[in-house]
């Protein structure tokens, strides 16, 4: 685990190259197998394939969507804000499932932030949801965007974590 946590990196510039379906499908598994508050499973996902509704999802945001330029599948990471008052914290774990799943399968992904975000319209939430046509009561935390690397990235390195941030018993 922690080698593919030292090799996981944010990736913005994808390949053209299509991801094959059972290879999404698996990302899409590690979302659905998150913990999460009570068991009640509130996290849902969107997947976008098509590049007409991804440059629309990239208008959501006014900045830091770059990633869907080239992103060949996008996964918006909703939840059901009624049932859980954690809503956003089963979303962010399943965020990071995706997006580890993505690294163990040979992808890159960039986690794009909705919740408490604006587009040049307004929130970006409402604009994500009116491009998918999300119900009112989903909560949008994010949209991975997913595709083979187009870019390399160093690798994180043990020796330079900061564990002056690890407290033991006390702070």
């Amino acid at each position: 685990m922690l080698d593919l946590l030292k090799r996981r990196r944010t990736v913005r510039k994808f390949k053209e190259e299509k991801i094959p379906r059972d290879t999404i499908e698996k990302i899409i598994k590690a979302g659905l197998l998150a913990p999460s508050s009570k068991d009640k499973k509130p996290v849902e996902f969107v997947v976008v394939e098509d590049r007409d509704t991804m440059m629309r999802l990239r208008k959501c945001k006014a900045k830091g969507a770059n990633g869907l330029d080239t992103a060949v599948c996008a996964i918006a990471v909703i939840a059901d804000s009624n049932l859980s008052d954690v809503w956003v914290e089963d979303a962010s774990i399943a965020s990071i499932l995706i997006q580890l799943e993505a690294e163990a399968q040979g992808l890159g992904s960039v986690w794009i932030q909705m919740r408490k975000r604006q587009s040049d319209f307004g929130e970006s939430e409402a604009e994500v949801r009116n491009v998918l046509n999300i119900p009112e009561k989903y909560g949008v935390l994010s949209i991975v965007a997913l595709g083979y690397k187009d870019e390399e990235k160093t690798h994180y390195n043990e020796n330079n974590l900061n564990m002056s941030k690890v407290h033991f018993e006390k702070f």
